[in-house]
């Protein structure tokens, strides 16, 4: 048995900046990170559309608003320090008709609630000015919004914390949590309650767990939290890539006025910072987990969902918006017909088949889309069960905040 003081379960890039701030803050501890994967970042942090968010959206005071804000400059300041490119390039938030302005002003005074500098609202003519080939009655142009290729942080954190000593072990993946293993310590004749965390390869004991494993949170989590109420349910982010003929339509970002009542921001457009230009993405119920296709299919993933009463309310709630969201990932011109809705010059044959990604959307039993980060705690277990955007924009403040618990927790030990 190989013991450490932490060890960290998921190298996605929440797991990564956590070990980074642990390290940073205790360049003694002996921390393990563990990822089920042959590599860093394979699911959520590797297959998003890489935007440093400005926080413009979230609740002021939600866990999202403040890690978003504070996570902001952290990165930014992160990128300088190591050389990595990205670009504030600003967006655009704009509403197509007049139904959409009550929603876009709330968005307005929420972003200055939160903080963010510089935004404005735009008339029509405006926004034509920011982007000409957008079609809208009214916008908001937020600066602080930018471009990153957040697998290229992830990589970078990962390099650093291995060089501070973190032992990266890859393809390990987290089978069992026991907090009853009692450790002695034969120079204070002190006996105490140590974790004993067993993978598919090899068994650890260490001080304190925490486990950043998104697709997989509520799973791990129910390894030692019988009582969680929250499933994490999938939904597929499907895109289309703008062919490079026609990328002149779309300057820089461009984002509808979201539906406040489902945690999506809608389809839209994104600059990307290799120079692609991707639209999208919907929101599709997914039937595997970790299933970036459309044929994708796990039995057990789908029950897990299917049988969740939180789902079934959901499913009754918002059963016309996920038939619309299948129906346009199955038939494409409808998806066209959402994306003309701001770029009416965009055609079916614009469009090449894009990625896509997978959300890790956490649902409690009564059927709520959890609508912030989520955090379960306990004396020796810190779990991240809900961490969707902009979960990466805010990686180094959720990392930060992490290490400041642990470092209590380990005063108390």
């Amino acid at each position: 048995m190989k013991h450490f003081d932490i060890v960290i379960a998921g190298a996605g890039i929440v797991g990564l900046a956590t070990a980074y701030k642990l390290i940073e803050k205790n360049p003694d501890l002996k921390i393990c990170l563990l990822e089920k994967e042959d590599s860093v970042s394979k699911h959520q942090t590797g297959n998003n559309s890489g935007v440093i968010h400005s926080g413009i959206y979230y609740k002021p005071g939600s866990l999202k608003a403040i890690n978003c804000r504070h996570g902001y400059r952290m990165l930014l300041d992160f990128c300088d320090e190591n050389g990595i490119q990205y670009d504030i390039c600003g967006k655009v938030i704009v509403a197509t008709n007049e139904e959409e302005i009550p929603g876009l002003n709330n968005l307005f005074e929420r972003g200055q609630q939160n903080g963010l500098q510089g935004i404005t609202e735009l008339t029509a003519d405006e926004v034509k000015e920011l982007e000409p080939h957008v079609r809208g009655v009214k916008g908001i142009r937020v600066p602080e919004t930018g471009i990153i290729d957040y697998k290229i942080v992830s990589e970078k954190l990962a390099e650093l914390i291995a060089a501070r000593g973190v032992e990266i072990k890859f393809e390990e993946r987290l089978t069992n949590i026991n907090e009853n293993q009692k450790v002695s310590h034969f120079t204070s004749h002190v006996s105490q309650q140590n974790i004993e965390i067993e993978t598919n390869k090899e068994v650890y004991s260490c001080k304190l767990l925490i486990t950043c494993c998104g697709l997989q949170s509520d799973r791990v989590a129910k390894l030692n939290t019988k009582d969680l109420n929250v499933k994490i349910i999938p939904f597929r982010g499907e895109y289309y890539t703008i062919r490079k003929e026609k990328k002149y339509l779309v300057k820089n970002l461009i984002y509808p006025v979201p539906d406040p009542q489902f945690p999506f921001l809608g389809v839209h457009f994104t600059r990307m910072i290799n120079g692609k230009v991707e639209a999208g993405p919907n929101a599709v119920f997914a039937f595997k987990r970790e299933g970036y296709k459309k044929t994708d299919l796990d039995f057990g993933d789908l029950a897990d969902s299917l049988f969740w009463k939180g789902f079934t309310s959901v499913m009754m709630k918002y059963w016309k918006v996920g038939i619309g969201e299948f129906y346009r990932s199955y038939y494409k011109p409808a998806f066209v017909k959402a994306l003309q809705k701001l770029l009416p010059e965009i055609q079916s044959e614009d469009l090449e088949p894009g990625g896509a990604g997978i959300r890790a959307q956490a649902c409690d039993i009564k059927g709520n889309l959890t609508d912030d980060f989520l955090f379960v705690e306990s004396e020796k277990v810190i779990h991240v069960c809900n961490a969707p955007s902009p979960a990466a924009t805010s990686s180094l403040s959720i990392g930060d905040t992490i290490a400041e618990k642990i470092t209590n927790k380990l005063l108390r030990y």
